[in-house]
């Protein structure tokens, strides 16, 4: 499916190579979900992705000097806002090996440095200082075990920071909200023109817990 290099919604300063907006997540499939194929979720810039590249182009204090981790990483669009805000080393991390190039591609695209790596959810190496992570709750295997994979993150001593616009697998009990943005989405993917997104911080959890 052929791209466009545009601005991102709600942060401009970084632009992707997106899908237009009409657009939908399996027009590229012939309209079918597959198994065997990861969804092209990196052709398009996601609500919770929007929201933490927004957080810390704001906030760059939070990752600037840092190593960063963008888990579940799809287009991109967080780890490049972490290059953005200073942050010492960034690596994106995805299952689906185009995402990992699309992240690469759109990292050079914005004239910031990216480590890019395929990686599934057990496999990660999450020794980082701060785990970014955008919409990555909108299943309950995946939610499951992604929340028990961040959880041994923090435990680990690393900041995590998600963006979440209420999927409905989002264990907020385990988060405290930061901040919240209405964030501009193409009606063709979220079936609305706006979602409102939350960025949450995981709360602390005690070591062997």
């Amino acid at each position: 499916m052929e791209t466009t290099l545009l601005p991102v919604p709600l942060a401009p300063e970084i632009s992707l190579h997106l899908a237009g907006g009409g657009v939908g997540l399996f027009d590229g499939t012939g309209g079918e979900f597959s198994s065997d194929v990861p969804p092209p979720f990196w052709l398009f810039v996601w609500a919770g992705g929007q929201a933490l590249a927004r957080h810390v182009l704001d906030h760059p204090e939070i990752v600037r000097g840092r190593t960063v981790l963008d888990v579940a990483s799809g287009s991109g669009v967080a780890a490049i806002a972490a290059g953005r805000a200073g942050a010492a080393r960034v690596t994106a991390l995805d299952v689906d090996p185009l995402a990992v190039a699309a992240a690469a591609r759109n990292a050079a695209a914005n004239q910031v440095v990216v480590d890019t790596r395929t990686a599934d959810i057990a496999d990660l190496d999450m020794s980082a200082d701060v785990i970014l992570a955008g919409d990555v709750f909108y299943t309950r295997t995946v939610a499951d075990r992604m929340a028990a994979r961040l959880r041994r993150a923090g435990r680990e001593g690393a900041r995590i920071l998600v963006g979440d616009p209420g999927r409905g697998y989002f264990p907020e009990r385990l988060f405290t909200q930061v901040a919240e943005y209405v964030v501009p989405v193409p009606a063709a993917l979220e079936e609305t023109e706006a979602l409102v997104t939350g960025v949450w911080e995981m709360r602390a959890t005690p070591a062997g817990r």
